[in-house]
């Protein structure tokens, strides 16, 4: 019986860890906004077609506006040099922002596609915000913006997550866009290709606001 018993865990053990790793990075903290795992999608931004017709899924996300009309909260993160910085302090602009991590290969998938977003809508006035949860902070994300090719992004941090528990999503990326007014119009809780219709619909929205 004790053989069995043993046999059946060693059994069982690799699954376990498997969760356990696509649940939260090696040495990072545990938390709301710590899951990579993303949700069945309400919206296929670009996902690639394969040989036998299916879609890859590689922009997977679903809306949400029920949190539609709330006031942006009102905390700080941390600015590229290390000052403090409030989405207040950019009042009268519309607001995309972007919950993010290094260690999330989606959200490093849409970042991109959030680069050139900013390149292009940053004339017309809207402000693209990508604040790392990583939980070293600008130690983190400072290294991974010199890494890559992304020039109109800032290496925004938020290093005790006050974003990832106030979204209360569960998950990365969660991007968040306000209108110019400061109040939340959606969610989009997933990643997204920023570039596709669906994205630009979402943004033009508010810059209308």
């Amino acid at each position: 019986m004790l053989s069995s018993l043993r046999a059946l865990m060693i059994l069982l053990l690799p699954a376990a860890l498997a969760a356990c790793d696509r649940q939260s990075p090696s040495g990072e903290q545990a938390g709301p906004s710590m899951s990579q795992e993303v949700p069945p999608t309400s919206g296929n931004a670009a996902a690639t077609e394969e040989a036998d017709g299916s879609k890859d899924g590689a922009f997977d996300y679903r809306l949400d506006r029920s949190k539609a009309g709330t006031a942006a909260p009102g905390f700080s993160f941390l600015d590229p040099d290390g000052g403090d910085k409030r989405l207040q302090d950019f009042a009268g602009r519309p607001m995309l922002v972007n919950l993010w991590a290094t260690w999330c290969a989606p959200c490093v998938a849409e970042m991109p596609t959030l680069d050139r977003i900013a390149a292009a809508y940053d004339s017309k006035g809207l402000a693209v915000l990508t604040i790392s949860q990583d939980n070293q902070g600008l130690k983190a994300a400072k290294p991974f913006f010199e890494k890559h090719d992304l020039p109109h992004l800032k290496a925004w941090a938020d290093p005790e997550n006050q974003f990832g528990f106030d979204y209360a999503t569960g998950l990365l990326p969660t991007t968040v866009i306000y209108d110019a007014q400061g109040k939340e119009m959606v969610r989009v809780i997933g990643a997204m290709d920023w570039e596709s219709a669906d994205g630009r619909a979402l943004i033009d929205a508010a810059l209308a606001s």
